[in-house]
């Protein structure tokens, strides 16, 4: 037997993002509370949401107290947020009402010395009958209510007002303050706004959405010229697919041969190994092959400017001018701490659709790890990434992640930071130190589709780019990072 439908009407937040995570924006008639320390950013979702309801011709009223109208109006004119059709109740206790044809003087200034404002307020909901209403904040409409049962008492009275009219209301609070968890309880739905520093970025929750659902944890949230813009974390279990195993080519015989024929697409595979031995190379001949071959493809780097990605691999070869020229390969820069790892999923998401991508290249692991805004928690990191690389080979999509391992000889650990479980390829490329030679070493630790060489080869990077040799016998110690000519070891000691 089916769900049944949900017999209430929703509206847009006039935030995308926000709307995803209130499965469909706000109910009807009813109470949210957005809770956010200053600067967090409540103010400007609660304007954005009375936008929306003006580009909806409908009518909406800003209940103020703490700044003037004509402040309202210039800051959200700063972000390009039009909210000159709104009606304003100014009930600061400062305020000089009816000011202007743009205030709408409805409380007397006895009834604010009184604490009656709920009540003011519901009268002037059945004089203007808005359909959406912001209260910023409420927490001034509690101090001046005699008592503690008294505000409850009127906030049950308005919610219930405001559902027979169909009224939906937005009030912001500050945390920690009197009667939080009252308003909480009383309250149909909760947006729990975040913002610690730069580090950490900024952060949106949803605790809270009364008969409707929502998504749970915490999501991405950015101040951009024209307003608040929310990043839903990703959710890859929601992304089925059927896997068809068809491979891409490097365009080196011999780095296909090593990986018995090359990389599969809707596979993530990481490219390990010290700094300089040449991982960005390696990758850089797949998306090359790939853009050359018709096939889109996109490279976000974390570790290096796009001037000098582009001027290192022309040296080697690769006309990644032309080909961002012609529309095959995208190749974008990251600046630290310019996003957070929700935006960044959702840019990757969108560039990979809009350019029907199907190749990927994340340059690398650690420069996304101190770039990408977050905690400082490099489990969760670890934890939006995979989310990434799972929702794009659930298109059909193949990834390259470059990972940098701090030791330059040996191979104590397949990858850096225990972020093998990622990966269905893992290619490492390693240093030797070989009869007084510096040497490089490229193999195959794991490949979850099909064979692959189980000796390494050598490699040089040349004018041409990877030059791939034959594969090296009668050496033994390569991972243990102390490499023997000899062709036979030595029995174990008794």
């Amino acid at each position: 037997m089916g769900r049944a439908k949900p017999s209430f009407t929703q509206l847009s937040s006039g935030i995308p993002g926000l709307d995803s995570l209130l499965e469909g924006g706000f109910v009807n008639g009813r109470l949210y509370l957005v809770v956010g320390d200053p600067g967090t950013g409540k103010t400007l979702l609660g304007t954005q949401f009375l936008r929306a309801g003006l580009a909806a011709d409908e009518t909406v009223l800003f209940i103020h107290g703490e700044e003037s109208v004509a402040d309202l109006r210039a800051n959200a004119a700063e972000l390009d947020i039009d909210i000159d059709g709104a009606e304003f109740l100014d009930v600061g206790p400062e305020s000089d009402f009816f000011t202007s044809s743009q205030s709408y003087d409805i409380v007397d200034p006895q009834d604010v010395e009184d604490g009656n404002l709920v009540s003011d307020i519901r009268d002037a909901i059945e004089e203007l009958d808005p359909e959406r209403v912001l209260i910023d904040p409420i927490s001034q409409f509690q101090y001046l209510e005699p008592s503690e049962y008294q505000f409850r008492k009127r906030i049950i009275s308005l919610a219930r007002f405001l559902k027979k009219r169909g009224t939906t209301v937005l009030a912001t609070k500050t945390p920690n303050e009197q009667m939080d968890t009252q308003l909480r309880s009383l309250s149909d739905g909760v947006i729990d706004l975040e913002y610690e520093n730069q580090r950490a970025g900024r952060r949106i929750c949803v605790p809270k959405h009364r008969g409707v659902g929502q998504r749970d944890g915490k999501h991405g949230m950015e101040i951009r010229a024209g307003g608040i813009e929310v990043y839903p974390a990703l959710a890859p279990e929601s992304h089925d697919r059927s896997f068809e195993p068809t491979q891409f080519s490097s365009g080196i015989e011999a780095l296909d041969a090593l990986l018995g024929g090359g990389l599969e697409r809707g596979t993530v595979t990481i490219v390990s190994g010290p700094s300089g031995v040449g991982k960005t190379t390696t990758a850089t001949e797949f998306l090359s092959t790939a853009a050359a071959n018709g096939e889109a493809a996109i490279a976000y780097l974390f570790e290096e400017s796009l001037e000098t990605f582009t001027y290192r691999s022309e040296t080697f070869g690769h006309p990644i001018s032309t080909l961002r020229e012609d529309g095959s390969l995208l190749v974008e820069g990251v600046n630290s701490l310019a996003l957070s790892p929700e935006e960044f999923s959702h840019r990757a998401r969108t560039q990979v659709a809009e350019h029907d991508a199907e190749l990927v290249v994340v340059d690398g692991i650690a420069g996304y790890k101190t770039a990408i805004k977050g905690d400082g928690n490099s489990v969760d990191l670890r934890r939006r990434l995979r989310a990434l690389t799972q929702y794009l080979v659930n298109t059909d999509t193949a990834v390259i992640l470059i990972d940098q391992r701090s030791e330059v000889t040996g191979l104590p650990e397949a990858t850096s930071d225990n972020v093998s479980y990622i990966a269905d390829n893992i290619l490492f490329e390693n240093y030797i130190e070989l009869d007084g030679e510096l040497q490089r070493l490229v193999g195959v630790l794991k490949k979850r589709v099909g064979g692959f060489e189980t000796t390494p080869r050598r490699y040089e990077i040349t004018a041409d780019g990877l030059d791939v040799g034959e594969s090296v016998s009668g050496i033994h110690g390569v991972l243990d990072g102390i490499p023997d000519r000899s062709s036979e070891r030595s029995p174990p000691s008794p």
